[in-house]
């Protein structure tokens, strides 16, 4: 049987002061419960308490020590390119290379805005950081700028480019991931969307003379006695991203570990190796405890 790894997302703001863990305790709990990553997501401006990416997930790799530890996702774009490989180029050295760059070009234009970048030049922006990332992670003097004359950089200490996972479902994240990423990381999708996706990546990868790239599906659950149901679950991305409720009710992963586990045997037969998992309600110690469970039942 194909492995198939789990990793959690780390609990934000609210679900911290609610369980009382802070992202420390979260990560450690997370690596010794058996789970195989903890992630993050990027915001700047969402209109809610969020902490940065790369900070929140510093302190998650000081406090660990096999776990990998993953961005979902980090956007690049809303940076100066230099700036984006010097935190990545951090993360690698502070956690050991355990680092997964879950990439993205996503947010509302009021997030683009508070960057001071244009939001119609993000997919540009994006293309242009995959591209001279894995240049300046190696140390090498990098033009930054296609224009003659402009000025070159070089970083230091280099540090190994991190597998790049293509965050998205959309045909571009498909094109972007086949040209220029190690995976696919589309959130909230069925397995046959998957089974779908998977058969245009090897298409689109093979043009590229470039491996497939493994595929990474992002998930929400509430597992056990007493949390949210999945028509609740459902009805809230709905309300978040305007998707009708028929379409995405299949999607939350609830009830016991076990009916988690046939659900995700699905996606890992339609081609995904990883699900990253968003927990949607019950106690955070708790529902880490019962997807590594599903974990087990997976292997």
């Amino acid at each position: 049987m194909e492995s198939f790894e789990i990793g959690v997302i780390l609990p934000g703001i609210a679900v911290q002061q609610r369980d009382r863990i802070d992202l420390r305790e979260a990560a450690r709990h997370a690596e010794d419960a058996g789970l195989d990553g903890v992630w993050h997501g990027d915001h700047l401006a969402i209109g809610a308490p969020t902490l940065d990416a790369p900070i929140a997930l510093a302190t998650a790799a000081a406090a660990t020590t096999r776990i990998r530890i993953g961005t979902s996702v980090f956007i690049p774009a809303l940076r100066p390119i230099a700036w984006a490989a010097k935190q990545i180029a951090t993360l690698q050295h502070v956690s050991g290379n355990r680092l997964i760059l879950g990439i993205g070009s996503g947010g509302g234009p009021a997030q683009w805005a508070a960057a001071g970048v244009p939001y119609a030049e993000r997919g540009r922006r994006t293309d242009t950081a995959l591209t001279l990332l894995p240049r300046l992670l190696a140390g090498e003097r990098t033009q930054l700028h296609d224009e003659p004359g402009e000025p070159s950089v070089e970083l230091t200490p280099p540090a190994p480019m991190p597998p790049v996972w293509i965050g998205n479902a959309s045909a571009a994240a498909i094109r972007r991931a086949a040209r220029l990423g190690d995976g696919w990381f589309p959130s909230l999708i069925s397995p046959a969307e998957v089974a779908e996706g998977r058969k245009r990546l090897f298409e689109l990868a093979a043009e590229h003379d470039r491996p497939t790239p493994v595929i990474a599906i992002g998930a929400t659950s509430a597992l056990g006695t007493g949390a949210p149901s999945r028509r609740e679950i459902a009805s809230g991305i709905t309300s978040a991203y305007g998707r009708p409720l028929d379409e995405v009710i299949d999607i939350p992963l609830t009830g016991h570990p076990k009916e988690a586990a046939e659900k995700l045997s699905a996606y890992r037969d339609a081609g995904a190796a990883h699900a990253i998992v968003g927990i949607a309600g019950g106690d955070w110690r708790t529902q880490v405890d019962l997807l590594a469970k599903v974990r087990n039942l997976l292997r």
